[in-house]
């Protein structure tokens, strides 16, 4: 590490002053789509962030520490925003990115976030993906002005690598390198780029494909910033090293893993309902081919399937930690994201979703953050009303550190067998789940027990939550200890249990940009037992009985 932190040092002291050109070398156009809704809210001062909405005004509004949590004024400070006015496709919007960003280099420039290299890198890449939209056609003082700013920014994400960031954030800071590289014609900036980009994709990508923060939301971003860097290097004339082929094709598969029937993402670790389209548009770009794997073995996630059913489990450790935050309040660590969730999973039949966790608010305040960060906004057990996992602003604290899980699979049915010691050091307790999909699809089986260190210990009270989807009918069967579940294809499921107490409960779910309304099945064990059987079948539709737990 020392020999790298002198060799940034030198590399820095020996920059010169950038030439500022009249424009951009090479103009590229950013790839992906933005949202319309999004920009026409941004048109009235309103700016959307992963379902968290705050002022962000052309009067200085938005850029100050003040303004919101730090996820939130990142992405003001990354301008990829400017997506979602160029959806719009009006002179208006265009008029009111560049407000916005004169406004930025008057009040926001100076803000420390802003000039946090992956901030900055994010926002190089943004000003030069959209520069046709924000500024070929805008006054010269306005063009120069921002490529003067665009230099400084370019200079500065150059020096600072290798990003310390453990998180997406040090790729991203890599995409702004080669961009600006790209774009200013600086051959130095290119070479320590490239001298940094195979070693970064190592340790950002597990063997298996899957992102070191297993997160499927960072693992879709992380696929488009590899595409955008190998289309860069490609436009420059550069080979690109091996590996990032290798990495792409990967990464494209283990993608498909996390997708459920309606095309989505399942909800782990901050991630929330991206839409199919997008997905579809990053596997095409990223020339992802085949089958979603069934298993993710480096990143601990596994994926049942047969007939029309689907579940995909998180059967692996939380991602690693940084304890120490940047002075700009970012968090360093691969954690910064993560759930406490261990062992959660979430289900679907066909393209309805049944069993989810409840989704995500990155850039809301911590409360709200924090409280579907828990892992009471999961579908798994929870001992004791206490999080499988310490959740602190930066990620993660205290934490499962043995997560094991074995996978077999016979005549078509699949099983899991998992267990995390998240509660051995405050209860001396190993949670341990059993999964069973038989091969037709209409019966999963589950049984989750507690596990207690020594014999005899008595075993806390204990609770299983499966949330369900919004679009999906709950009505109890309160003698029978089960619950009917109406699917909008209007089939029915059943879930019945063993050894616990049925109710149906209040729950929320922000998968997408609103919070909406919806239930929960609570499981609460009775007294003295360490264990809970559940099942959740299939109601034929002439009439009969799904299996019995």
């Amino acid at each position: 590490m020392r020999h790298l932190i002198r060799g940034t040092r030198r590399f820095i002291a020996g920059l010169k002053p950038v030439k500022v050109p009249d424009a951009p070398a090479r103009s590229f156009r950013d790839l992906w789509p933005g949202d319309a809704g999004r920009g026409a809210r941004l048109l009235r001062g309103e700016f959307e962030v992963q379902g968290t909405t705050r002022p962000l005004e052309p009067t200085g509004d938005g850029w100050e520490e003040g303004a919101g949590p730090v996820t939130w004024r990142a992405a003001a400070h990354g301008f990829a925003w400017l997506r979602d006015l160029r959806a719009l496709g009006t002179d208006t919007a265009r008029l009111r990115a560049r407000d916005l960003t004169e406004d930025w280099l008057v009040r926001g420039a100076a803000e420390d976030l802003a000039q946090a290299p992956e901030i900055a890198a994010a926002r190089v890449s943004a000003w030069l993906g959209h520069w046709d939209f924000l500024a070929a056609t805008a006054e010269d003082n306005f063009r120069r002005k921002l490529l003067v700013r665009l230099a400084q920014d370019s200079r500065g994400v150059v020096g600072s690598l290798p990003a310390e960031a453990m998180h997406r954030g040090a790729l991203v800071t890599l995409k702004g390198a080669i961009a600006a590289a790209v774009a200013l014609e600086e051959e130095a900036w290119m070479t320590r780029a490239l001298r940094f980009l195979p070693g970064e994709l190592e340790r950002q990508f597990h063997p298996d494909g899957g992102h070191v923060e297993r997160s499927p939301a960072q693992l879709l971003l992380a696929l488009q910033d590899l595409i955008e860097i190998r289309n860069l290097l490609h436009g420059a004339g550069i080979n690109p090293p091996p590996i990032l082929a290798t990495v792409l094709e990967r990464a494209g598969q283990a993608l498909r893993l996390f997708r459920h029937g309606d095309g989505g993402l399942a909800q782990f670790n901050g991630t929330r309902e991206d839409g199919a389209g997008l997905v579809d548009l990053v596997l095409t770009q990223g020339q992802a081919r085949g089958r979603a794997p069934l298993l993710l073995e480096e990143s601990g996630f596994h994926r049942l399937q047969a007939g029309r059913t689907l579940v995909i489990a998180d059967a692996g450790a939380p991602p690693p930690q940084r304890a120490r935050e940047a002075a700009t309040g970012l968090p360093r660590g691969a954690d910064r994201f993560a759930h406490a969730g261990t062992l959660s999973f979430e289900m679907s039949v066909g393209r309805d979703r049944l069993i989810i966790n409840c989704g995500a608010a990155p850039a809301a305040e911590a409360d709200w953050r924090d409280a579907l960060r828990a892992t009471a906004a999961h579908s798994t057990l929870v001992l004791a009303d206490t999080n499988s996992s310490e959740l602190r602003e930066e990620g993660l604290g205290r934490r499962p550190e043995r997560v094991e899980a074995d996978r077999q699979e016979a005549d078509g049915a699949q099983w899991l067998d998992a267990t995390h010691d998240g509660w051995r050091k405050s209860f001396g307790a190993t949670h341990r789940r059993r999964l069973y999909l038989d091969q037709n699809g209409e019966d999963l089986r589950g049984e989750d027990m507690i596990e207690m260190a020594e014999s005899g210990a008595p075993v806390p009270g204990f609770v299983v939550r499966f949330h369900l989807h919004p679009a999906v009918t709950a009505t109890p069967q309160t003698e029978e200890q089960a619950v009917l579940l109406r699917l909008p294809s209007n089939q029915v499921w059943r879930l019945r249990s063993k050894f616990a107490r049925v109710a149906v409960e209040e729950s929320v779910y922000l998968g997408g940009s609103e919070p909406r309304r919806t239930s929960q099945i609570v499981l609460t064990a009775e007294p003295e037992t360490s264990t809970i059987q559940w099942a959740i079948g299939r109601v034929p539709a002439a009439g009969g009985e799904p299996p019995a737990v």
